[in-house]
């Protein structure tokens, strides 16, 4: 009994650290997913993908749809389950990651960050669209994409359809090459449906 509390409580420890490290904005599980037919969400593909097999196998995952409909929190659930796998994970929301980007030229730590993205086995790149990407931007994220195809997997949320990424870049050459290394390996889960923080207003009114 002392053994398996133990074990227990080593396996508590890692996954502890594992979601700290990651820094995912929502506490997220499968178990409390919103399921209803009106987010058109795939529940076989779902289901398929909550096993993070894609993960190990380095493919790709977008997550799209009109804001508000819980892509983030979605996003944080995949990551959530990944750690629980004992896999890392870490997660960026796109238009501070530029910001961070441009921080890093000007301290010379570029190739911290880099090595810090390159590094989990899932990379998480919350909103996509948001915000300016600047030349420097676009070749960090195409030296990302480009490390991840052989290190892990990029899950990428966005209320664009993927059909307008390529207009985000500023150089066409870049945005050919990100894209063609992360859309053509992708599984995709679009939601639909009104925003969740609009919903949840409208209940926390109702009760009050």
């Amino acid at each position: 009994m002392l053994l398996e509390a133990e074990t227990a409580a080593r396996k508590s420890r890692k996954l502890n650290r594992l979601v700290r490290v990651a820094s995912l904005p929502e506490t997220a599980a499968f178990e409390d997913l919103d399921t209803r037919a009106s987010r058109g969400l795939d529940k076989a593909l779902l289901s398929s993908l909550a096993s993070c097999s894609w993960i190990a196998r380095r493919q790709n995952l977008m997550i799209l749809g009109p804001t508000g409909v819980g892509k983030t929190w979605l996003a944080s659930a995949f990551g959530q389950q990944a750690c629980r796998l004992g896999m890392t994970a870490a997660f960026h929301r796109v238009s501070d990651l530029y910001g961070a980007i441009s921080e890093s030229v000007l301290d010379a730590s570029l190739p911290k960050l880099k090595a810090a993205l390159y590094k989990p086995s899932l990379l998480i790149l919350d909103d996509f669209g948001i915000g300016e990407m600047t030349p420097v931007a676009a070749q960090v994220l195409l030296d990302v994409a480009d490390r991840r195809m052989r290190s892990g997997s990029l899950l990428i949320t966005s209320q664009y359809p993927s059909e307008k990424w390529h207009d985000f870049f500023p150089d066409p050459t870049i945005a050919d090459a990100v894209l063609d290394r992360v859309v053509h390996q992708a599984h995709r889960l679009q939601l639909k449906g009104e925003s969740m923080r609009k919903l949840r207003g409208r209940a926390a009114l109702a009760s009050a």
